[in-house]
């Protein structure tokens, strides 16, 4: 195998996967790289469930190993909230201000130290004619009580590291690629990829 899809047209996903699979002299391509890419509705009920139909939907599409990821912030005060709708908390317009300003209200009653959470990342992987698999990735954290940081994205300002003092969003690229959920899943796909192919 030479190359592997990732279903996804966010570019810092494609330069993670890129980064991960350029060891193993593997190219990865995306739906940026696809002439007439499918939109897949997210409609499962897990972050398994989703990461599968996407990675199976592309990968009958164009006849290729495909790997989608589906990933979000787990909040265990609001019984697991926003989960797999972290993207779109506060409004289809998926904005990560809006959805920042959203949990803090929801959580602004509860004692910081109550409000331990994780980031979730699922990664699915399709190989024609062969089971999809899964592999899961966390990192765990509370939320803070205001944003810090300006690196990262999503939820990053407001998810805090208590062994690093910081929010994710106050790490380097370097230092989240270590120790991030997706960071935790590719690692464990590390692990099995040589069994899967």
């Amino acid at each position: 195998m030479n190359q592997v899809f990732i279903a996804t047209k966010n570019t810092g996903k494609v330069d993670e996967f890129a980064a991960f699979f350029s060891e193993k002299g593997i190219q990865v391509k995306s739906l940026l790289d696809i002439e007439n890419p499918i939109d897949v509705v997210e409609d499962g009920s897990t972050f398994e469930a989703n990461a599968i139909k996407k990675a199976e939907t592309v990968g009958k599409h164009i006849g290729e190993v495909v790997i989608a990821d589906d990933s979000g912030l787990e909040v265990d005060a609001l019984n697991g909230a926003p989960g797999i709708y972290s993207a779109r908390f506060a409004g289809e317009d998926k904005s990560d201000e809006a959805n920042n300003k959203k949990l803090l209200n929801e959580l602004k009653d509860i004692p910081q130290e109550n409000i331990t959470a994780r980031f979730v990342c699922v990664l699915a992987i399709y190989i024609p004619g062969e089971t999809t698999k899964t592999i899961r990735g966390t990192c765990e954290g509370l939320i803070a009580d205001e944003i810090r940081g300006e690196q990262g994205f999503g939820y990053d300002p407001l998810f805090y590291l208590p062994s690093l003092h910081k929010t994710m969003a106050q790490l380097t690229r370097g230092e989240k690629n270590k120790i991030s959920h997706r960071a935790n899943a590719l690692m464990e796909l590390a692990k099995a990829w040589d069994s899967m192919v």
